[in-house]
């Protein structure tokens, strides 16, 4: 039986329609998701909508329909972007579900049960924005410390006893050291813990779209302790206890922006202690995206939108810069320049010109006819293939720290090793002077490029589709038991004319 592996994104609130750091989060969990499966995991990859609270309330008042109608149309955005970014997520949870008020009321009752929460009066500053409570300490020049504006709130509230679990909660990260990364993203979320913690208030009472606590309708659950429950409601943990619950938890992977990752790394697992349940492995919190140098905002007017990226550069193209351009973790900026050298040099150049040459030469020379890599490889070859076959070592390691811009780095570094290796024997010249030399050359450039599209599928999977089906490579033969040298691209395989994957981006100077 394969291994489970079990990835999230956040869910998104529906406050507003999906922008670039919705897209990078998705297609980061993607990327993992297809990797895993292509090495034999049963993956199970959850994304979805966070469509309570204040604001969402207040957005749809601004909107005059209903919060449910305004959820719906949002909702679906994030939706058709998963199909418009070719995200194979296996689950799009929407926290509207009726099996997601049973999964929140259920782990109300449990924290409840267990003595965790009470009731009381919450007095502070709330940021409807941010979704959040500060302390007067945490504030900057008046204002939340991610600039959003606060106010100050008044009202009944359930409280949950998160001051109880500082020291379990600096336990828990002392034996477990990769369980937040970055590194220095964890050292914030130690020191933030390490200052005290607070009790949370988990419930409200000014507005009314959000799940029922039980047995109190004049209060609505906090919508992050709503939120978070998600990932365990998208595999059966609900009243009825059926699912994948048992096989799937705990997580793997919860994939978070920066912004988000206290709730995740603090607060989340404080309310799984307190609940009785074991905690994710793992939580990654990424950076954010600038635009030519500029933080990107709707008053500035330079949100990027992916879906124009994907229709102005082709959508494995964008793939692939995301992944690429920005070391995964750290702050990154979009800059067009940028982009077009990436679609130009790495793409339509290295990789794309690399697969045009080898393949033609195959149909031009040898009818077409795959050859065989020598029996006794010559030392170039050698060299060659020994590191084609070690990249999968190297790249699985690199996706188990969520390296993946590192991962297509050392692939493009022997894709580059390619292009000097087929410059220098020239197969083309050899054709008069050495035919069988330029058959063993030809069959291990072949053979290196299956191996290199295998290994790409996770980023690019329609391109890459492409390149094998212009190998005549099966698509049972796509998986990474196929690879690393465990079975051979087959000698004699008959291939057709190949067409070029990756066009060159010639700027539209009309525009």
């Amino acid at each position: 039986m394969s291994k489970s592996y079990y990835v999230t994104t956040p869910i998104y609130y529906v406050n507003d329609k999906p922008h670039i750091g919705h897209a990078y989060t998705t297609l980061a969990c993607d990327a993992l998701a297809r990797f895993k499966r292509l090495d034999g995991f049963d993956v199970m990859f959850l994304t979805g909508t966070d469509e309570h609270g204040q604001k969402v309330e207040a957005a749809a008042q601004n909107a005059g329909i209903t919060p449910q109608a305004f959820t719906d149309t949002v909702s679906q955005n994030f939706r058709d972007l998963t199909k418009s970014m070719n995200f194979s997520n296996d689950q799009f949870i929407r926290t509207t579900e009726p099996r997601h008020y049973a999964a929140s009321q259920k782990i109300w009752n449990r924290l409840l049960e267990r003595g965790h929460i009470t009731l009381g009066a919450y007095e502070g500053w709330y940021s409807v924005r941010d979704e959040a409570f500060y302390t007067e300490t945490e504030l900057v020049d008046g204002k939340a410390p991610t600039g959003a504006p606060v106010e100050w709130v008044a009202e009944p509230s359930y409280f949950f006893n998160l001051s109880q679990w500082q020291d379990k909660l600096l336990d828990f990260y002392d034996a477990n050291p990769a369980f937040v990364a970055p590194e220095t993203r964890f050292n914030e979320i130690k020191s933030f813990v390490k200052g005290g913690l607070k009790d949370l208030s988990i419930s409200r009472t000014t507005f009314a779209w959000g799940v029922p606590v039980p047995e109190d309708a004049d209060h609505v659950m906090y919508v992050w302790l709503d939120a978070l429950t998600n990932y365990l409601t998208a595999i059966g943990w609900s009243e009825d206890g059926e699912g994948d619950f048992s096989t799937r938890w705990p997580a793997d992977l919860h994939m978070v922006g920066k912004d988000i990752l206290r709730f995740h790394a603090v607060y989340w697992p404080a309310f799984l202690m307190a609940a009785d349940l074991p905690l994710p492995k793992r939580v990654f919190a990424h950076g954010w995206w600038t635009n030519e140098g500029q933080k990107i905002s709707k008053s500035l007017g330079n949100v990027i939108d992916p879906l124009s990226l994907v229709e102005e550069f082709g959508l494995d193209q964008t793939r692939y810069f995301l992944m690429r351009e920005v070391p995964f973790g750290r702050d990154g900026d979009f800059s067009k320049s940028a982009m077009i050298q990436r679609v130009n040099s790495d793409l339509a150049n290295d990789l794309g010109n690399l697969s045009q040459r080898t393949l033609s030469l195959i149909v031009k020379n040898l009818d077409g006819a795959v050859p065989a890599i020598a029996s006794k490889l010559p030392e170039a070859d050698k060299v060659m293939l020994d590191a084609v076959d070690g990249l999968l070592d190297r790249v699985r390691k690199l996706f188990e720290e969520q390296a993946f811009h590192e991962a297509l780095r050392i692939i493009w570094e022997q894709i580059s090793n390619a292009n000097k290796y087929i410059d220098s024997q020239a197969p083309w010249a050899l054709k008069k002077t050495n035919p069988e030399r330029m058959a063993e050359v030809l069959g291990l450039l072949a053979e290196c490029i299956r191996q290199f599209a295998i290994l790409l599928q996770p980023f690019m999977p329609e391109a890459t589709a492409k390149l094998l089906d212009q190998l005549n490579v099966s698509s049972s033969d796509r998986g990474f038991d196929k690879i690393a040298g465990l079975a051979r691209l087959t000698s004699g395989t008959v291939i057709e004319k190949p067409s070029g994957v990756f066009p060159r981006y010639f700027e539209d100077t009309a525009r």
